[in-house]
């Protein structure tokens, strides 16, 4: 009998992690896995079908989301039932991670199917580890809402904590971070990576004023902020 960890195990759902950026973190699990399920699972197929093609992996490659979602789960969760293999993966690092996912995985449980976890990239915590602050623990934020009071709130909670805060953001909402940050707590260090593991990868260390002006001169997409912890008295 195949054992969980076999990538012929069969009526599974393995929730993989793909690289944030450099497509050779992909690890050499997550190829045997890619490599044998008989359904890939990702909300954005032209991106995976990309990855995929880079490890001249042939595979069938389905939507997932983000309409309809309820009654495309039913019907993978129908084929698990039937023995199929599926591996979920997000368009980038770690599924359900800021990511949706959780209804097909919820629903595997729910069924008696076997979910297996095959770990890797996630750019919270790439972003962390470079930082330099301490993170023995951390409080994770997921996608920071766009700029009003909502995200003026979610500052100010993150300067109130003694734990590292980390949060995805766009590179307009990162701008109304550093001023807010200007404001409520000046001297706070925060980190400030762009675009993770690429050629133009770059991580900013410093307050929220020393780095708003190196913003203009930064290009880059995927933004991920690690503001540090409030030191205990």
């Amino acid at each position: 009998m195949a054992s969980a960890n076999s990538p012929n195990a069969r009526g599974a759902v393995y929730v993989v992690a793909v690289p944030i950026g450099h497509p050779d973190d992909l690890t050499l699990r997550a190829l045997a896995i890619l490599q044998s399920v008989d359904l890939v699972v990702s909300e954005d197929p032209k991106l995976t079908q990309q990855l995929l093609a880079h490890h001249r992996i042939s595979a069938t490659v389905t939507s997932y989301g983000p309409v309809n979602l309820k009654e495309k789960v039913a019907v993978l969760l129908q084929r698990v039932r039937q023995g199929t293999r599926i591996a979920i993966v997000a368009d980038t690092g770690s599924p359900l991670i800021a990511d949706p996912g959780v209804l097909l995985v919820a629903g595997a449980h729910a069924q008696g199917t076997r979910v297996i976890p095959i770990p890797g990239p996630s750019a919270g915590l790439a972003a962390l580890t470079v930082a330099g602050f301490p993170c023995e623990s951390f409080y994770f934020l997921g996608e920071l809402p766009t700029p009003g009071s909502h995200l003026t709130r979610c500052v100010a909670d993150a300067v109130k904590r003694e734990v590292p805060t980390v949060a995805y953001a766009t590179r307009h909402t990162v701008t109304h971070v550093l001023k807010a940050l200007v404001h409520l707590a000046p001297r706070r260090l925060l980190a400030v990576a762009w675009d993770l593991t690429k050629s133009n990868e770059v991580v900013i260390r410093g307050t929220a004023h020393q780095i708003d002006r190196r913003l203009s001169n930064i290009q880059g997409e995927d933004i991920t902020i690690v503001l540090s912890g409030r030191k205990q008295r």
